[in-house]
């Protein structure tokens, strides 16, 4: 894939993913075997408190062909089937859950050095069409996303974006929620060697004039063990330590605490991931 500006999902993701991935307050266990013939299968487990959720994917890879299906424990079939590069820069993907029978889209993604296009569409009589392009290069970038009913006639969503890099430092800006959500964040690599970074974001809500301030930051004690942590202005505060165990094994433990009501229990969360 060349390299460009992404997808309009890539503006701020670099930000986000330093502060608000891998942080959960749940029980996730999760084995990935593979067989001879190349068949990926995942099985994953999830407590919600009382609730316990689980799923069973299958992966099948051939040539440029990925086929992925998913059941879950509602008893939904989630089947996504992916087309790499049928074309150069081109990505098609067709997915659908069974037995919601509106639930059918197909989606295209293309990347070339200067623009970056994704859009999708329903596969029913009145389908949600989205729509999302940026325009630039790797330093510099803006683009738009946009969601269109066509069985009312009206746009559902549409956001704007702005993404600047500069060595190692990038900054996003983006218009959310129809124009009602200003979202401003900030990414800065400080040492590539121990992969130390630090990130904010800051959410405007003009109609309920709130803020949401984020900050945080991540550094490697060494190759296989890594720490993260984040606070925002209420006052709740996470910290992450994530280790590989070997290059199959990895294990994740959050912890939160609200610093304003401190009496309060504090949350943890647990991750374990296995690849036998």
């Amino acid at each position: 894939m060349v390299k460009g500006p992404g997808l309009y999902s890539d503006i701020g993701k670099r930000a986000r993913d330093l502060l608000f991935k891998d942080y959960q307050n749940d029980h996730k266990f999760t084995v990935t075997t593979q067989t001879l013939s190349g068949v990926e299968i995942t099985s994953s487990g999830v407590r919600k408190g009382e609730i316990f959720l689980a799923d069973v994917s299958t992966k099948v890879k051939n040539k440029n062909i990925t086929t992925d299906i998913k059941v879950d424990t509602n008893s939904n079939l989630l089947t996504t089937i992916t087309v790499d590069e049928p074309a150069p820069g081109l990505k098609t993907i067709f997915s659908f859950i069974f037995p919601d029978q509106n639930s059918a889209k197909v989606e295209l993604q293309y990347q070339h050095e200067y623009v970056g296009i994704n859009t999708s569409i329903g596969l029913t009589a009145s389908p949600i069409v989205n729509f999302s392009s940026v325009i630039g290069n790797n330093l510099v970038s803006v683009g738009s996303d946009v969601s269109f009913d066509t069985a009312s006639g009206n746009f559902i969503k549409y956001n704007a974006g702005l993404n600047v890099t500069h060595a190692d430092l990038i900054a996003s800006l983006t218009i959310n929620d129809k124009g009602d959500t200003l979202n401003a964040s900030y990414y800065h690599v400080v040492s590539p060697l121990t992969n130390t970074a630090v990130g904010a974001e800051l959410s405007r809500s003009f109609s309920s004039n709130e803020n949401l301030l984020t900050i945080g930051t991540q550094h490697a004690l060494d190759p296989i063990t890594l720490l993260k942590a984040r606070v925002n202005n209420y006052g709740r505060a996470s910290a992450l330590i994530q280790h590989d165990w070997n290059p199959r094994t990895r294990i994740s433990l959050v912890g939160e605490v609200d610093t304003v009501a401190i009496q309060k229990s504090a949350k943890v969360g647990l991750a374990l991931a296995l690849k036998p």
